[in-house]
């Protein structure tokens, strides 16, 4: 079981690199979480920790996480996320070349919690949402190649399910449509930076997650 990875620490939050393969909550049907991981960390520095989910990444992700150590900040992050004050970068690797090396996906998702998948659809209704990412084409390997992605939007599935609309599921990513291997539980997506808006000033805090140590991400720049 991967080792947990801190990024940065303080009297309100710590930020970790998430392995691919946990999930992000506590779960009475998994023996360790990122949650718990934490929580054993924090056992160290006191007796009763509190923990607070501001948000989460799927399974199969790795990369930044930040969990409140108090109520109150718990209480701050959700504001920030929900007035979009706080800014994701991750990075995929996609097998296929995309058309055009940067570009803009403006479109409407369908969440299906039965079968915990997310559908892209052309036209707006009652049960879809809009999401919108923007990509960049970063580098080239043997593998595929590297985007750069920032969603506007925060939704299930959201980047997953917009770039295999596009003909680009992410390596390792069979549930839409990649028929690369990658490692178990894992797909090539990578949440890569967070930066947050300081409440009340022009201050922000950026944080960043080094990649998988694994060949698929050695890569070189175009």
């Amino acid at each position: 079981m991967p080792q947990l990875e801190v990024i940065h620490e303080n009297n309100d939050y710590i930020v970790v690199n998430k392995a691919a393969g946990l999930i992000s909550e506590k779960s009475p049907y998994e023996t360790v979480t990122v949650e718990t991981q934490v929580f054993n960390h924090l056992l160290k520095q006191k007796r009763k920790p509190y923990i607070g989910i501001i948000h989460r990444l799927d399974r199969v992700t790795s990369g930044v996480l930040i969990l409140a150590k108090k109520k109150s900040i718990l209480v701050d992050f959700n504001n920030l996320f929900s007035s979009r004050k706080v800014q994701k970068t991750y990075l995929a690797i996609v097998k296929n070349k995309p058309a055009k090396n940067k570009g803009n996906l403006v479109d409407f998702l369908v969440k299906n919690t039965k079968e915990k998948r997310a559908k892209i659809v052309r036209t707006k209704s009652k049960d879809s949402l809009s999401c919108m990412l923007s990509y960049q084409v970063m580098g080239k390997n043997d593998f595929g190649y590297l985007l750069e992605i920032k969603p506007k939007t925060g939704r299930f599935h959201q980047i997953r399910a917009q770039l295999a609309n596009i003909g680009l599921p992410i390596i390792g990513d069979a549930k839409y449509g990649s028929d690369q291997e990658y490692l178990p539980l894992s797909i090539c997506l990578h949440a890569w930076k967070l930066t947050y808006e300081v409440s009340g000033s022009k201050e922000s805090h950026t944080f960043e997650a080094q990649v998988p140590k694994n060949v698929f991400w050695a890569f070189k720049c175009i």
